[in-house]
C-alpha cells in the first residue's frame, strides 16, 4: 500500500471514530431540527423514565417560565447523561425552535443556537450523571398561540428517547385553533342527554388502538366487575374516554401535572340512584371538586351493573379560553383514578388512595398500556423500613442479648449493632413519612401519634444505655429494669403502629391476608421467645443439684455435655426463627411493592 493510501485510510478511520463518539460536550447544534442524536442506533420505544414540567401554563410576550427535566421517581431510573431541550410552536411541532433560554445551572447546561436565535436550545456540558435540570425560557415578542416543550434525553450511548413531549403552554388572550384542518360537526362538544350503554367496556385493543390504565394489571372490565379501567382514544380533534370500576357512589379520574392532588382537571361519574351524572370538575387542592359551570363533554353514556359504574364521554383536545381549568389534551399528564361514596349525588372523600399512573402520558399520543400504583414510593419505603426495624432487627437483637451470652463472647456487640440499625431505619422511615405528607397528617388517626412516641422512645433507649452505671453500682439494677421496660414498651407500641399503618389509605394492604401474615409474624416471635425462656429456665433447674453439692467438682463432664447440648439447641432455634422471620418479612415487603 502506498504512503498516500495509508494516509487516506488513517484520516478516514479517525473521522469515523469521531463521528461515532457522540457529543459528550453537548455541542449538538447539528441535531436541532429532528433532535436525533448521531449515535447510530434507534431511539427507545419503551416509556421514557423522565418528566418535563413548567411552573405555569400560560404566558405573555417576554415572560419567563421555569422548565424542569427530571427523572421520574417511580420509574426506578437513577440518572441521565445527555439532553437537548427546545420549545416549538405546538401547531407546527416540526418547525423551528421558538423563544430563548437562560441558564440556571451553568455547570451542567449550556445554550445552543438553533436556527437564527441565540440560546434557542439547552444541552448538557458533559456526560456526568444528572437527575434534574432546570432552565429558564423567555417567550418571544411575537409568540405563537401555543408552545410545546420537547426534550431528547440520553441515558447511555445506545439508550435514548427523542422529542419527549412536554407540557403545552398558551399565550394569554390568544384564540387557540385546533390543529386539525377539517371540521367534523358530529364530534364537537354539543350538550346531549346521556344514553345507556348496551354492553360493558372491553380491554381489547389496549396498547394498540387505545391507551389504558388498569388495576389489577391486565384486567378486563367486560369479565371482571372489580377491574378499575380507564381508556382514552384520540379521534380527530377529540378524545373518547371510557371509565369503569366497582363503586356504588362515584368513580372519577383526573389529569395532573404531578403526583400530588391539587390543580387537576377531573371528570366524575356519579351514581344518582337510577342514573349516572357525568360531569367535569376542577380540584384546586385537597378539597371538594369544583364542578364546571359549562358543559364541555359530548357523546355521554353510562351503565350500572354488578356493583360497577361505567361511563363514556368525548372531549375536545382544545377548549375556548374561558375554560381555564380544563387542560389541553395534547400534553402529558399523570392519570388519577379514584372512587368513593355519594349521597344524593354529592360525593365524599375517596375510599382508597387513588390509582396513579407510573409516568406521564400524552393523551393524544401513541397508544400505551399503562401501569400504576395506589401508594407513593416514599410511603412504601416508610413501611419497609419500619417492618425491618421492628419485626426483624429488634427481635433478633433482644433474643441474642437475652439468651446467647454464654454461647458467643461478642453478644453485646451484636446487640448494640442491631439496636443501632433499628434506630437508623426508624429515623429514615419516620422522616420519609413527613416528606411524603409535607407536614402532619390530620387524617391518619392515632398512627402518627404512636409513630412519634416510638421515635422518641427509640432515641431514649441508646442514650439510656450510654449512661448506664457500672456493674457494681447499686443503681445498676434500677437501670436494668428501666432499660428493659422502655424497650418492651416501645416494641409493643411499634407493633400496634404497624398494624394501624397497613390499614392506612396511603398504604392499604390487601385484607385480611396482610393482617393475618402480620399477626403470624408477631406470634412467631413471641413463641420463639417463650420457647427459649422455658428452655433457659429448664437448663438452670437441671444444673441446680450440681451447684448445691459442695463435694462435687462443678466442671464435670456431665455438666459440660449438658451445656453443649443446650447451646446447640438455642442455635437451632435461632436459625429457625430467622428463616421464619425472613419469610414473613419477604411476604409483607412483596405485598407492599405490589400495592
Amino acid at each position: 500500500m502506498s504512503g498516500s493510501r495509508k494516509l487516506f485510510v488513517v484520516v478516514v478511520t479517525v473521522l469515523l471514530l469521531k463521528t461515532a463518539s457522540g457529543f459528550p460536550n453537548g455541542k449538538v447544534s447539528v441535531a436541532c431540527g429532528d433532535m436525533m442524536p448521531l449515535h447510530g442506533h434507534d431511539s427507545s420505544s419503551n416509556p421514557a423514565p423522565y418528566n418535563i414540567t413548567v411552573d405555569k401554563l400560560s404566558f405573555n410576550p417576554g415572560d419567563h417560565l421555569t422548565v424542569t427535566l427530571q427523572v421520574d421517581p417511580m420509574s426506578g431510573s437513577t440518572s441521565f447523561k445527555g439532553f437537548l431541550i427546545e420549545a416549538r410552536d405546538a401547531g407546527k411541532p416540526a418547525g423551528p425552535a421558538v423563544g430563548s433560554f437562560s441558564l440556571l445551572d451553568p455547570a451542567e447546561s449550556q445554550l445552543l443556537q438553533c436556527g437564527r436565535t441565540q440560546g434557542s436550545a439547552v444541552s448538557h456540558t458533559s456526560k456526568s450523571k444528572k437527575t434534574e435540570i432546570q432552565t429558564m425560557w423567555k417567550a418571544p415578542e411575537t409568540p405563537p398561540a401555543t408552545v410545546q416543550f420537547m426534550a431528547t434525553v440520553v441515558q447511555k450511548y445506545k439508550l435514548y428517547w427523542v422529542q419527549l413531549p412536554g407540557p403545552v403552554v398558551s399565550l394569554s388572550g390568544a384564540t387557540i385553533v385546533p390543529p386539525s384542518v377539517t371540521t367534523d360537526i358530529s364530534t364537537t362538544a354539543v350538550p346531549t342527554p346521556p344514553s345507556i350503554l348496551s354492553r360493558p367496556f372491553r380491554s381489547e385493543g389496549c396498547g394498540r388502538r387505545k391507551s389504558c390504565l388498569r388495576d389489577p394489571v391486565g384486567c378486563d372490565p367486560e369479565r371482571d366487575p372489580l377491574c378499575f379501567f380507564l381508556s382514552f382514544t384520540p379521534e380527530q380533534h377529540t378524545v373518547l374516554f371510557e371509565l369503569s370500576g366497582p363503586s356504588n357512589g362515584y368513580l372519577s379520574f383526573a389529569l395532573s401535572l404531578d403526583k400530588w392532588m391539587g390543580n387537576d382537571d377531573a371528570y366524575l361519574c356519579v351514581n344518582n340512584g337510577k342514573t349516572v351524572d357525568i360531569k367535569a370538575a376542577y380540584i384546586s387542592g385537597r378539597t371538594h371538586p369544583e364542578l364546571a359551570s359549562e358543559n364541555v363533554l359530548s357523546d355521554m353514556a353510562w351503565r350500572l351493573a354488578d356493583g360497577a359504574i361505567q361511563c363514556r364521554f368525548r372531549r375536545d383536545v382544545y377548549l375556548p379560553l374561558q375554560n381555564e381549568s380544563r387542560f389541553s389534551l395534547n400534553q402529558s399528564f399523570f392519570l388519577f383514578i379514584a372512587h368513593g361514596r355519594a349521597t344524593d349525588g354529592v360525593i365524599h372523600r375517596h375510599d382508597r388512595q387513588p390509582l396513579i399512573s407510573t409516568y406521564q402520558s400524552v393523551i393524544t399520543g401513541p397508544p400505551e398500556d399503562l401501569a400504576g400504583s395506589r401508594s407513593h414510593l416514599l410511603l412504601k419505603f416508610h413501611g419497609v423500613f419500619m417492618l425491618v426495624a421492628w419485626m426483624t432487627t429488634v427481635t433478633t437483637g433482644v433474643i441474642v442479648a437475652r439468651y446467647f451470652k454464654q454461647d458467643w463472647p461478642g453478644t453485646t456487640l451484636v446487640h448494640r449493632a442491631l439496636m443501632t440499625l433499628t434506630v437508623l431505619l426508624s429515623s429514615v422511615g419516620f422522616t420519609l413519612s413527613f416528606i411524603y405528607r409535607r407536614g402532619w397528617s390530620g387524617r391518619a388517626g392515632s398512627h402518627p401519634y404512636l409513630g412519634c412516641t416510638v421515635m422518641a422512645l427509640c432515641v431514649i433507649q441508646p442514650i439510656m444505655a450510654l449512661l448506664r452505671p457500672d456493674k457494681d453500682s447499686p443503681r445498676r439494677n434500677i437501670f436494668n429494669w428501666m432499660h428493659w421496660g422502655n424497650g418492651t414498651i416501645v416494641q409493643i407500641i411499634a407493633v400496634v403502629a404497624i398494624f394501624l399503618g397497613v390499614q392506612q389509605q396511603a398504604l392499604l394492604l390487601p385484607n385480611p391476608w396482610s393482617t393475618s401474615i402480620l399477626a403470624s409474624f408477631v406470634v412467631w416471635g413471641v413463641l420463639v421467645d417463650l420457647l427459649l425462656e422455658f428452655h433457659s429456665r429448664a437448663v438452670i433447674q437441671m444444673a441446680m443439684p450440681v451447684a448445691e453439692d459442695k463435694e462435687t467438682i462443678l466442671s464435670t463432664h456431665l455438666d459440660k455435655e449438658r451445656q453443649r447440648k443446650a447451646s446447640q439447641f438455642r442455635k437451632i432455634v435461632l436459625a429457625v426463627f430467622l428463616m421464619g422471620n425472613l419469610g414473613f418479612l419477604s411476604g409483607l415487603i412483596n405485598t407492599i411493592t405490589n400495592v
